[in-house]
């Protein structure tokens, strides 16, 4: 069992931008892109320190991403970043082409990501991207939980070899994860044993499910929590040796149901061992403007819904 504990509370855009500018001063073949929204990627640090490898496109993210498998090409390690909703929808055939198809070793740094964009709006939300990226051959995924976690997982997106779609958010949450736990991409993460359920969360919905696992706790319901951060390639044996255990899973991302983490688990379980599963995610739906909490609560991305599917697929279990 992994111990954890809340230090502060921060946004995890900020442990991209904390780890990029380490990794500029660690090694000179990290290059940024940045398609006009620097400071909301807190990429500025890097910017200011490495002036000649920061390239500011402006609003053209299709120009962007031709750039950065060029640099990749020349054996630069480039990060392309932008909001989530622009690096991916807007430029989904480039990405695809130029990046994925050549297996170009490009980081594509995406950041307001999911609901808690917040005031900004369905135009500017993105609840789709994880699965725009995880049905594409050659795309590593991964959505870390927190500032720890994204400036960890900075790093190990930097050393391997290959597209890397990294996602993080804008709102400040809180900061629990230990940077001594080391970050391996395809390895979760045990955070609480049980006997009960799985639940499986990632990003911003993992704090929410150790929320939950307190509460269920007090219910009498021993709950297992593992923190997927990396959503392809999934962590096969982690999953299934929890499963085999508790015979039923919750899963809870901010992310549409269609396409994303719990898509993924219930394919895996479908293949090795059919039993029932929950969703906790949105439904078939765009956003709108409200502050992030309270959109998260409209949605039913709360840890009152992971405790409501935790009752609900024991019920299941139980038939």
């Amino acid at each position: 069992m992994k111990k954890y504990i809340v230090t502060d509370k921060k946004d995890t855009r900020s442990g991209f931008g904390a780890a990029l500018l380490e990794l500029g001063k660690q090694n000179e073949a990290v290059v940024a892109l940045c398609a006009d929204l620097t400071g909301s990627l807190k990429m500025e640090e890097f910017a200011k320190n490495f002036p000649t490898r920061f390239i500011q496109v402006g609003i053209a993210e299709a120009n962007m991403i031709g750039i950065a498998a060029g640099l990749a090409n020349g054996g630069f390690i480039p990060f392309a970043g932008s909001f989530a909703n622009f690096l991916t929808g807007r430029v989904y055939d480039q990405i695809r082409q130029v990046v994925a198809y050549s297996n170009k070793n490009v980081k594509l740094a995406a950041s307001h990501a999911g609901i808690t964009l917040g005031e900004d709006g369905a135009t500017h939300q993105i609840m789709e991207d994880i699965g725009l990226m995880r049905m594409m051959p050659n795309m590593i995924v991964i959505n870390p939980a927190d500032y720890n976690q994204t400036y960890l997982a900075t790093f190990a997106t930097a050393a391997w070899n290959g597209p890397v779609y990294l996602r993080f958010g804008r709102p400040v949450v809180p900061n629990f994860t230990s940077t001594s736990e080391p970050f391996v991409i395809g390895k979760g993460i045990l955070f609480e044993e049980g006997t009960d359920v799985t639940i499986i969360a990632t990003g911003h919905m993992l704090w929410k499910a150790l929320e939950a696992w307190d509460i269920l706790k007090e219910m009498n319901i021993h709950a297992e929590i593992i923190n997927i951060h990396t959503i392809k390639p999934l962590d096969i044996k982690l999953i299934l040796s929890s499963v085999q255990k508790t015979k039923c899973v919750v899963t809870a991302e901010e992310h549409l149901k269609n396409g994303g983490l719990g898509d993924a688990v219930a394919q895996l379980l479908a293949e090795h061992l059919p039993l029932p599963i929950e969703f906790v995610a949105m439904d078939d739906c765009f956003g709108e403007s409200g502050t992030p909490d309270e959109l998260m609560q409209k949605y039913g991305l709360t840890t009152e819904a992971i405790i409501k599917a935790v009752q609900k697929v024991i019920a299941r279990k139980n038939y």
